[in-house]
């Protein structure tokens, strides 16, 4: 689903050259949930950037779905995310004048869906992520805990193919945190293929893969303790 070759991310400015990313080579097979950790400033949201099709590599080839993408214009590159790829932040990032269905069928209107099926969908999504009841609140009257939720529903209400999550428990606590990480389990045994960035060795438990960082390199990729857990009770 996800290759990358050489990958390569150089910021410059007049003074100064920063290598964000340094020859990167990955491959993430389609059903994968694979986290991303290393100390800030290692390169985890610049790859994730890059492969939510959000920034374009300095360098190196990057594949999605088959398709050398590295270097798209910006007006291809949001083709490819619309309906393929589905966004979780550590902020939700939902918009506070919109009510909890409003935020959720958001990307629905973007994909230009009938009423109809937009209904159907934002309802299936907010199921499953047990927050209909609160479907005409605003963000605000929500807890964290909640907030992320329905970014979770609002992430995969088109049926995308990738979550790309970044630090997606960052801003709550425990027991919230490990309601988030259950979900985005669920989303994966569902199919999804998810992309976590995360500081938290707990919540890399959660999936197959542990790829680390470190200056912009790829020091480790190993399977985390679950995928061995899960590979035994087969």
């Amino acid at each position: 689903m996800i290759k990358t070759v050489n990958l390569k991310k150089t910021y410059r400015t007049e003074e100064v050259e920063t290598t964000a990313l340094n020859n990167v080579n990955l491959e993430i097979k389609e059903g994968e949930f694979v986290s991303v950790m290393g100390p800030s400033g290692c390169g985890k949201s610049t790859l994730l950037n890059i492969i939510g099709l959000l920034d374009n590599p300095t360098d190196g080839e990057f594949y999605f779905l088959d398709t050398e993408v590295s270097q798209l214009s910006e007006r291809r590159r949001a083709q490819l995310r619309k309906g393929n790829i589905g966004f979780v932040f550590q902020s939700f990032n939902l918009i506070d004048e919109l009510t909890v269905y409003e935020n959720v069928e958001l990307p629905l209107l973007y994909l230009g869906m009938s009423s109809d099926e937009r209904k159907a969908r934002v309802n299936a999504a907010l199921e499953s992520v047990h927050i209909v009841h609160r479907q005409k609140h605003f963000p605000q009257q929500l807890s964290g805990g909640q907030q992320q939720r329905v970014a979770i529903s609002r992430s995969v209400v088109a049926g995308p193919k990738l979550i790309l999550a970044d630090e997606p428990t960052g801003n709550l606590d425990s027991t919230q945190g490990e309601e988030v990480m259950k979900l985005l389990m669920q989303m994966n045994e569902a199919g999804t293929t998810i992309i976590m960035v995360t500081h938290s060795p707990a919540n890399a438990e959660y999936s197959h893969r542990i790829i680390h960082l470190f200056d912009g390199h790829v020091v480790t990729d190993n399977f985390s303790h679950s995928h061995y857990t899960h590979a035994d009770s087969r």
